[in-house]
């Protein structure tokens, strides 16, 4: 595999080309051309013809979850019959019917880490997943790459993938929307207001429909309603202000994240 290209340069696009170019020729594609200006040493691509002149052998989708399938079917009637297709999105089911259709090869993979709340300079306390129904050189080629950053791999289904999102995303993400929802203006905020803060600030910055779809997971519901059971138990034992419960509670909860 030597010539790769990457659909989309935001900030994991970006960061993909900028990891892969001095090992690969590396081609980046975006419709919008002023984010292509200032990457480095890498081709820039402007038009779906110099995609097919390009002739890549993987592509690496990097554009965002909503968009992800549309942008595929653009450059498909351009690309070799031998380039293997590849995505780092969140959600993965959607596409798993996508690829089979597709005719191409494919890896999926979904690096669980990105620019918002990671150091993408140090990622070797971050984890990445590759799906087991990806092709064998397509899951060798990530394998190599992610493991060059000291990157933990597991590797899981489509399935299985969406179920573990569900459970590691939407529980911190439900969480912080309530943060939000219930939050109020604090004139003297302490150290853990902040880190909370910190942590809304960064998921609002992200686009609306990868938090939507990630909570519309179809995973999501069983977790949202074990939040709302440990609540309403909380809510209990303050009620009453029980302090055996609380102390039970709380042993718990740290055996939990031990």
């Amino acid at each position: 595999m030597k010539k790769i290209l990457v659909l989309g340069a935001g900030k994991m696009g970006s960061w993909m080309i900028e990891s892969l170019c001095l090992d690969y020729e590396v081609a980046a594609f975006d419709k919008d051309k002023r984010k292509l200006k200032y990457l480095f040493n890498s081709h820039r691509l402007l038009t779906y013809e110099n995609i097919r002149e390009f002739s890549p052998d993987l592509v690496i989708n990097a554009v965002s979850l909503q968009h992800t399938v549309e942008v595929f079917e653009e450059v498909l009637p351009y690309l070799p019959d031998s380039c293997i297709l590849s995505d780092i999105t969140s959600v993965k089911m959607p596409l798993s019917e996508f690829y089979l259709n597709s005719g191409h090869r494919f890896v999926s993979t979904h690096p669980m880490f990105g620019p918002t709340f990671a150091n993408i300079k140090e990622l070797s306390t971050q984890s990445a997943i590759i799906i087991t129904q990806s092709d064998e050189e397509g899951k060798n080629f990530f394998r190599k790459f992610y493991k060059s950053f000291g990157i933990s791999i597991f590797e899981y289904s489509f399935m299985e993938h969406d179920q573990t999102i569900a459970y590691s995303l939407s529980i911190p993400f439900a969480s912080t929307l309530i943060f939000a929802a219930c939050m109020k203006q604090q004139e003297a905020p302490g150290t853990t207001f902040k880190k909370h803060l910190s942590i809304a600030k960064g998921l609002f910055s992200e686009d609306d429909y990868l938090v939507t779809e990630i909570l519309f997971s179809n995973f999501t519901y069983e977790q949202l309603d074990n939040i709302g059971q440990k609540l309403e138990y909380l809510k209990e034992i303050v009620k009453e202000k029980d302090s055996g419960k609380m102390k039970e509670f709380l042993a718990e909860l740290r055996k939990n994240i031990s």
